[in-house]
């Protein structure tokens, strides 16, 4: 394994920045100062000009493997993602088949292990039958990232809305749980409405069907089964202002039980991006109204939102240019979501110590990552030089396998110039070194 010695780099951690040097040895941050320099070899690269950030953890996506390889596979969505600035992901199991059992889940971990080039996890699945099987994975707290529970906008037996499960699922668990909040009743209720009102669905229905009440009830349930258990509980993806009253801000993140996650395409796109972009930012919970994403930006301002993430989702573009009611919902976002937040931090919305505490240190903290998330000495060496260099999204230089991105033709003002995965200079320059693989992401909880 390489040494390497960042000179002159301006390091972006905890709230600050700085001037500095930066040493990697043996896969890990051996020493953070002004100047350094080193009685043995390294490999010196000149930082001058860039930013150093640690690298984005991204507690949202889904890979598709297995069974759903013609979309996108572990290796592919994880490469994209070290192209973006992206070290390490947690996926998600509506695999095929669904990660119901420990077996599966570890199967998870041995296709990760040969071909991910970024750090990885993988949630343990539920479903209306597997309560015990899930319970097991108590025993591997400190090895799998946490418990994934669709409590609305899922099909077959991904979908748990049995009170008396979610209520056995909540008191044993001692992971963390993630849950989709869409209440099922709610969105075919509005659907069921629009459907009798016009012939045809369109893109633009999504968010009339999954509307603000679809993800506010099944949000506040999943809130109130987290405190009558204590439960730890972070609620994906949220989408609209009336959710943010049930999340606080008034204690330190690593104090909290109840947390929340919002994405990028939420701060970035609105409903009145459907007339040009359709069924391309089709995804659940639907991308809802201008006011929305303006009060979600507030909340992730004012610490209410804890984490950004993407919930990268591909889709093959054939499944994208189906009927409104037929195509498959979701969006790839992994390659591009730190470079779209630095976007926003050029613009002024967000510094980029608050984006860097967002994408990075939170979740971390959030997800009590060992070693992992900061810059900081003896910490694994995840990190990403960015410059200030345009880069525009064309589908040439998309990386993900289902080969579009819904952001082609944005023009972001910072390009990611080189990604470091435990010390490994994996992306430099557009340019791949695979010849290490990430690492299993380990945990500290008690």
């Amino acid at each position: 394994m390489s040494n390497y010695l960042i000179k002159n780099t301006t390091i972006v951690n905890e709230g600050r920045r700085f001037v500095g040097d930066l040493l990697i040895k043996n896969g890990r941050i051996e020493k953070i100062a002004s100047h350094i320099e080193t009685p043995y070899e390294v490999q010196e690269i000149d930082g001058s000009g860039q930013f150093l950030l640690p690298g984005a953890i991204d507690d949202q996506v889904h890979f598709r493997e297995p069974g759903l390889t013609h979309k996108a596979n572990i290796y592919t969505e994880a490469k994209a993602a070290v192209a973006g600035g992206v070290t390490s992901f947690m996926e998600m199991p509506n695999t095929n088949p669904p990660v119901f059992t420990q077996t599966l889940l570890e199967d998870k971990y041995q296709i990760a292990a040969s071909n991910a080039l970024a750090n990885y996890s993988f949630f343990m699945g539920t479903s209306q039958d597997n309560v015990e099987e899930i319970l097991k994975t108590n025993a591997k707290k400190n090895e799998v990232c946490g418990i994934k529970i669709f409590m609305g906008s899922s099909t077959g037996n991904l979908l748990v809305d049995n009170p008396i499960v979610l209520e056995r699922i909540f008191e044993g668990s001692e992971l963390l749980i993630a849950t989709h909040c869409e209440e099922e009743s709610v969105i075919k209720k509005n659907k069921a409405a629009l459907e009798a009102s016009k012939a045809i669905l369109e893109p633009s229905d999504h968010p009339i069907i999954r509307d603000v009440d679809a993800c506010f009830e099944s949000s506040f349930k999943a809130i109130q089964l987290a405190k009558k258990f204590d439960t730890r509980l972070h609620i994906l993806h949220i989408s609209t202002a009336k959710e943010l009253q049930l999340f606080s801000n008034l204690m330190p993140l690593a104090e909290k039980r109840i947390t929340s996650e919002v994405c990028v395409h939420h701060l970035h796109f609105t409903a009145d991006d459907y007339p040009a972009k359709g069924n391309l930012i089709k995804c659940n919970p639907a991308i809802k109204s201008a006011e929305n994403r303006t009060a979600l930006w507030e909340g992730l301002l004012n610490d209410q939102l804890d984490v950004i993430a993407t919930d990268h989702a591909p889709h093959t573009w054939e499944e994208k240019q189906e009927a409104y009611a037929h195509a498959h919902a979701g969006l790839p976002l992994v390659q591009h979501s730190v470079m779209l937040m630095l976007k926003y931090v050029q613009e002024g919305k967000l510094s980029m110590e608050k984006m860097v505490e967002k994408m990075s240190h939170a979740v971390a903290t959030c997800f009590q990552i060992k070693e992992r998330g900061f810059i900081r000495e003896g910490y694994f060496a995840d990190l990403v030089l960015v410059k200030e260099l345009p880069y525009t999204v064309t589908k040439d230089n998309v990386l993900y396998k289902c080969g579009w991105s819904p952001l082609e033709g944005t023009q972001f003002p910072y390009s990611i110039e080189s990604t470091f995965v435990n010390g490994h200079l994996v992306y430099h320059q557009g340019q791949f070194n695979e010849a290490q693989k990430g690492s299993r992401m380990q945990f500290t909880r008690s």
